[in-house]
C-alpha cells in the first residue's frame, strides 16, 4: 500500500512538472491541491464566496500603492473567478471598502455583512451594513443593518437565515448570534456564543452551526482552538472537540457535510493547515495542508472543490494574488 501511495503520488508530481496538470501538492489518501489562475490583485482579510459556480472574492486590504493610499488600502473590488475557464474578471465595485467582513450567498444573490472600514485615522471602525449584489445586473444595494457592528465576525447560511456570529465590535469580543431573513429584511436575535471572539470561522454543517477558532481582541497571541455548535432548535450553544491546532484569520468550507478550516496566523507566523472535521463523529482528521501557509484568505466551493483565494503569508500586513485548490 505504501509503494502504491508513493507510486501514485510521483506520478502525479511528474505530470505537474512537464506540464499537464497545475498540481503542486498530493496525497491521495488526504487530499490534493492544485494551482489555479492567481487572481488580478493581490489582497488580503477578502471575504470570498461561490454564487451560479462562479467565485467573487470581495473587499480586503490591497497592496498598498498610490492610488489607494487615501482610503487606507481598503478594497472596494469584487473579482470574480470561473472554475470552468480558470479565468478571472471584475464586476461592480462594492459601495465602500470593507475588509474583515462577513459574506454569504442565498437565493441568487451575495451578501456583505459588517466588517471594519474606515473613519477618521483608524482602519478599524466597526461597521453594521448589509450589501446586498445580484450577478443579473451587478449592482448593489443596502439591506436593513444588523443591530451589532462588528468586523472579524462569521457568517454561514443555515435554513434559508443568514448567521452572523462572534466578531469585535470596536471596544471588545461580542458573542452576539443574529439572524437576517432577506424575505423579510429583518433580523433576530438568538442565543450568544459561550466563547466570545473574532477571527473565527463560522460553518453550518447537519443541523447545526459550528462557530470554530478565532482570537481575543484582536490579538493573534491569543488563539484559541474552542469549536462551539449552536442548536437552532433549542437555541443553546454546546461546546464540541477542539480545533486541532488553535488559530485565527482562518477560512472554512463544508464539502459532503464536512467543515475544513485552513490557514491562520499567529505570533509566531501563519499556518498551512487543513483540518477536517467530521460532525456526526465529534472528531478532527488532518488533511493534505496547504501549499502556501497564509491568513486572512478566502474560501469557496464549487464542485465539491475547496478554494482557498488571496490572504497573507506572513502575519500582519501582507498580500497575495494565490489561488489554491483542493480534491478530495
Amino acid at each position: 500500500m505504501l509503494i502504491q501511495r508513493i507510486s501514485i503520488t510521483t506520478v502525479f508530481i511528474l505530470l505537474g512538472l512537464l506540464g499537464h496538470t497545475p498540481l503542486i501538492y498530493a496525497n491521495p489518501e488526504l487530499g490534493v491541491w492544485r494551482q489555479g489562475a492567481p487572481a488580478p490583485s493581490a489582497r488580503t482579510e477578502i471575504a470570498a464566496a461561490a454564487l451560479d459556480n462562479k467565485i467573487y472574492a470581495t473587499g480586503g486590504f490591497s497592496r498598498p500603492n498610490i492610488n489607494n493610499i487615501l482610503d487606507f488600502a481598503i478594497s472596494r473590488d469584487v473579482e470574480v473567478y470561473d472554475p470552468a475557464t480558470d479565468t478571472w474578471s471584475v464586476s461592480t465595485p462594492m459601495p465602500e471598502g470593507r475588509h474583515h467582513a462577513g459574506i454569504a450567498v442565498l437565493d441568487g444573490y451575495l451578501y456583505i455583512i459588517g466588517g471594519f472600514a474606515k473613519s477618521g485615522l483608524t482602519v478599524w471602525h466597526a461597521v453594521n451594513t448589509v450589501y446586498q449584489y445580484s450577478p443579473t445586473t451587478q449592482t448593489w444595494r443596502e439591506r436593513t443593518p444588523m443591530p451589532t457592528a462588528r468586523g472579524a465576525l462569521g457568517v454561514t447560511v443555515y435554513q434559508d437565515r443568514i448567521y452572523a456570529i462572534g466578531g469585535f465590535d470596536g471596544e471588545q469580543n461580542t458573542g452576539a448570534t443574529e439572524i437576517y431573513d432577506p424575505a423579510t429584511d429583518s433580523w433576530s436575535t438568538a442565543a450568544a456564543l459561550s466563547a466570545p471572539r473574532d477571527h473565527l470561522a463560522v460553518a453550518a454543517a447537519g443541523s447545526k452551526v459550528y462557530a470554530i477558532g478565532g482570537r481575543s481582541n484582536l490579538k493573534y497571541q491569543q488563539n484559541t482552538s474552542v469549536v462551539e455548535a449552536y442548536d437552532p432548535v433549542t437555541n443553546q450553544w454546546q461546546y464540541k472537540a477542539n480545533l486541532p491546532t488553535a488559530r485565527s484569520g482562518i477560512g472554512a468550507g463544508v464539502i459532503n457535510g464536512h467543515i475544513y478550516v485552513l490557514g491562520g496566523e499567529s505570533g509566531e507566523g501563519t499556518f498551512n493547515n487543513n483540518e477536517k472535521y467530521l460532525p456526526d463523529e465529534d472528531r478532527w482528521i488532518i488533511m493534505t495542508p496547504m501549499p502556501t501557509a497564509r491568513h486572512g484568505l478566502g474560501v469557496a466551493i464549487v464542485g465539491e472543490r475547496l478554494y482557498a483565494i488571496g490572504g497573507g503569508t506572513s502575519p500582519g500586513a501582507s498580500f497575495s494574488q494565490l489561488n489554491e485548490v483542493f480534491s478530495y
